[in-house]
């Protein structure tokens, strides 16, 4: 082959190449959520710290963050919520504008003892932009079941109880639907943060 040959080869070549990126680009499908189509999430009626109604459709609109827990679990929950909420405040931190998108919602499983001031102080204690939520047994029995979320009271004994539960942060879109589950097992708030800058747009 002569080089004037191989020069146009060369120029076709890298001319080709060039393209590729532009063409492969378009064409990769999207990465799909986890829990797309999954059966989770649903209309509730709740109260919140000042006793005011809260319902699931208030939300609408905004990216959800949903913990079911208690207020006093003596290890489980804080350490959930708090590996929660330090993931979103670093989220947050990066992303300011997409993090203001985003409602983060614990939810009790423990209506008996857990008030609407109770919850509250509860939410406060880890983060200003997390809304604690209560309601009778049976609203508090609809919105766990909407979200798949098993719990059942322990035994009584002279500290009181204990309540067995799921340990699920549901992240789910501003139409209600969810998308992932965020990490808390892992207790690495830049997990949390990840997952969050990869679904919340």
């Amino acid at each position: 082959m002569n080089r004037r040959a191989m020069t146009i080869r060369n120029a076709l070549c890298l001319a080709f190449a060039l393209t590729l990126p532009a063409c492969g680009s378009g064409s990769a499908p999207a990465e799909k959520p986890p829990l797309e189509g999954a059966a989770i999430g649903g209309p509730f009626t709740l109260t919140d710290k000042a006793g005011k109604t809260v319902r699931w459709s208030d939300f609408a609109g905004k990216y959800r963050i949903v913990y079911f827990g208690y207020t006093f679990c003596p290890d489980a929950c804080p350490m959930d919520v708090s590996v929660l909420m330090r993931g979103f405040n670093a989220f947050a931190k990066d992303h300011p504008d997409l993090a203001a998108r985003v409602q983060p919602i614990f939810i009790t499983i423990d209506p008996a003892r857990d008030t609407p001031a109770r919850v509250g102080e509860f939410a406060a204690a880890f983060s200003p932009h997390l809304i604690g939520l209560t309601g009778t047994a049976e609203q508090v029995a609809a919105a766990a079941k909407a979200f798949a979320v098993y719990y059942a009271k322990g035994k009584e004994s002279a500290g009181g109880y204990l309540m067995d539960h799921s340990r699920t942060a549901y992240l789910m879109d501003r139409d209600g639907k969810p998308l992932a589950i965020l990490p808390t097992d892992k207790q690495d708030p830049q997990a949390i943060a990840a997952e969050l800058a990869k679904w919340v747009r």
